[in-house]
């Protein structure tokens, strides 16, 4: 994978007090204490920044819906549109990493203007979902967990729209048949392994201690980190694909992008310039492509 300049997702942490304190804690316990260090790292690793009891929740529109659904050790919580027709076909919203479902709506009111029905999906230890932590083959589940319980209902999904680290479990999801139509992959993260290479340079962690951690993740979760890069999942997936990146992204690398759109047979790679890694999910261009893609199939009909 290419090099930048400045490694990508450095501004994800950020250098606030409760990080500097945190990068004292693990290099302190690295030296007197090794198998301590690499619990606290796996803790901090799965912890989302900032964490979720640093935020209130934000009022919602009147005319959504908010469920909670238990899920695992944790909780899911859902939103939908009550003002979309039941019977539209319905889009499932993921946001990504330290996000939460809020981010997802001006993308939700660009599809409910075409018609179609938007469902917004939070993860464990985001937003009003219960947990304090989570990882990237929890989020996986998730997605397949909410797609059968609405199946369950009657309800068939036609696309997956999802952002960051949502779209890397959506991808991984649709690679092991998750049954929808359609994915839209916005910014997405290309190597779980490369994050941890990350996060170990921000906190100072020996490779010794970085490697415990990934294993120790790995053993818990029971899948390792490379089924979740392009070359294993691309080309399992066979639906009609988008995916968006930002040239300028400093969170994942625009190159994380390529290396989905190379894999996936048929996707469609959109460059943007200028939205960074969190602009893309408001941008009214961005907001039209998106629609555009999911809506295509619908209106050959």
């Amino acid at each position: 994978m290419s090099t930048h300049p400045q490694p990508a997702g450095a501004s994800h942490y950020g250098n606030g007090a409760l990080i500097r304190l945190a990068r004292l804690g693990l290099s302190l316990s690295q030296q007197l204490w090794p198998g301590l260090a690499v619990r606290l790292a796996q803790r901090l690793f799965g912890t989302p920044l900032p964490p979720r009891w640093l935020r209130r929740p934000r009022a919602w529109p009147a005319h959504w819906l908010i469920e909670h659904w238990p899920f695992e050790r944790a909780g899911l919580t859902l939103y939908r549109d009550d003002s979309a027709a039941s019977a539209a076909p319905a889009v499932l919203l993921v946001h990504g990493w330290g996000g939460h479902a809020g981010q997802m709506l001006p993308l939700a009111a660009a599809l409910a203007e075409r018609g179609l029905q938007p469902l917004l999906l939070e993860m464990p230890a985001h937003g009003r979902s219960a947990g304090s932590t989570s990882n990237l083959p929890q989020f996986a589940r998730a997605v397949e967990y909410v797609v059968a319980r609405l199946q369950e209902r009657g309800l068939s999904l036609h696309a997956v729209v999802a952002h960051s680290l949502g779209a890397n479990a959506a991808a991984h999801a649709l690679a092991r048949g998750l049954p929808v139509q359609r994915l839209v992959m916005l910014a997405p993260p290309a190597s779980p392994h490369a994050y941890t290479q990350l996060f170990a340079r921000m906190f100072g962690l020996s490779e010794r201690t970085r490697g415990a951690m990934q294993r120790r993740i790995e053993a818990s979760e029971g899948i390792l980190m490379p089924q979740f890069e392009p070359p294993a999942v691309g080309p399992r997936i066979r639906v009609p694909t988008l995916v968006v990146h930002d040239r300028g992204d400093r969170i994942n690398r625009f190159a994380d992008g390529e290396a989905y759109g190379q894999a996936i047979a048929g996707a469609t790679l959109h460059a943007t310039e200028g939205l960074g890694h969190m602009k893309i999910l408001k941008d009214p261009a961005v907001l039209a492509r998106v629609a555009d893609f999911a809506d295509a199939e619908l209106r050959l009909r």
